[in-house]
């Protein structure tokens, strides 16, 4: 019960620094221009991201069956110091080098070196925290509300589909994760548990470290020595919480929710609550709708169930939103984002 209580507080603890990171950053990210899109509102960028999610799940897992890992491991490392240096960029530049913010970029070199060098737990979260906050941000100023939505719904509906029906995103949650990369939060469970000596055991959205480890082949092997393909393994056979060194979820399940959180922010036209900040009503309602789910989520994975994130947490971001525009008073066509349209 203590390390199930740890886990979840400790998760949660993440995603809040994560959210509240990037409402922070919004304002300052609109001021230096930082959209993707020309038009935010278009829901045609939603379909445009998703199409680049499945070429990208398409590459990463060609290039783990061609053992092509350090490629995928180097681009993660790129865009690791990328969405780290635009986080750090608000800060005072100091001395620009090259017309870039010198205090970023060295924080970002920094986050570079860190990932090739030692990669342990911390510096990956601290990576991930870094780049959940800068990518969140990013698109949840470029994504109108109709277009975040709309991603967060097929997202959740994709993630559901790849977690219990093909379990393609098991395959690939087992290759990322020996890359030592931060596309998971990790929160150790024990104080002398290492994410470099340790293996782990990858079972889709959210994830527990264990003695187990994922073999190429995508078989879990138990401590009898008996190997069962993946998607056989029964709870009987999978740790209690009791004896898990670490729990992991996926940095992507961090980012998305948030990316409506920050969207309610931007472009919803509602008082903020705390002077000097974007946060309205809306937008809490959708991050405590995200921690609820989350909450949730945490609870089902410490049973030693695999289960996809994204239905639950973006399924309590888009609720926790909806619920906290109509006490705002906005009407639901316009809290949808499909008031323009009718």
């Amino acid at each position: 019960m203590r390390r199930s209580l740890l886990a979840t507080g400790a998760t949660l603890a993440l995603f809040l620094v994560v959210q509240l990171g990037a409402l922070a950053l919004a304002n300052p990210f609109v001021d230096a221009g930082y959209q993707t899109v020309e038009d935010p509102s278009d829901p045609t960028n939603s379909v445009v991201y998703v199409v680049a999610i499945l070429v990208a799940t398409g590459v990463m897992l060609a290039a783990f069956k061609y053992d092509a890992d350090v490629l995928i491991r180097g681009l993660i490392v790129f865009s690791s110091a990328s969405l780290s240096y635009y986080a750090l960029s608000i800060l005072p530049a100091g001395v620009g080098v090259l017309g870039l913010n010198g205090v970023a970029l060295v924080g970002a070199l920094l986050v570079a070196v860190g990932l090739v060098v030692y990669p342990e737990w911390y510096v990956i979260d601290a990576a991930g925290i870094l780049m959940g906050m800068g990518g969140a941000a990013l698109f949840g100023i470029s994504f109108g509300l109709l277009p975040a939505i709309l991603l967060l719904t097929v997202l959740a509906v994709y993630d559901a589909i790849s977690v219990y029906g093909t379990e393609h995103m098991l395959s690939l949650a087992s290759g990322v994760m020996d890359l030592k990369v931060p596309v998971v939060l990790v929160i150790p469970m024990t104080w002398s548990y290492s994410y470099l000596d340790g293996e782990t055991a990858t079972d889709g959205g959210a994830e527990q470290g264990d003695e187990a480890a994922t073999g190429d082949d995508g078989t879990h092997d138990d401590p009898t020595g008996e190997s069962t393909p993946s998607g056989d393994v029964t709870a009987a056979e999978r740790p209690d919480a009791s004896e898990r060194d670490a729990f992991y979820i996926g940095l992507g399940d961090a980012v998305m929710p948030t990316v409506l959180v920050v969207s309610a922010a931007v472009f919803l036209d509602t008082p903020a609550l705390v002077d000097g900040t974007v946060l309205t009503l809306p937008a809490l309602t959708a991050l405590v709708g995200t921690l609820l789910g989350l909450t949730v989520l945490v609870q089902f994975v410490m049973r030693g169930r695999a289960h996809a994130g994204l239905p639950l947490l973006n399924g309590g971001a888009i609720g926790g939103y909806l619920v906290g525009a109509l006490v705002a008073g906005v009407p639901l066509l316009e809290a949808l984002g499909l008031a323009p349209y009718l």
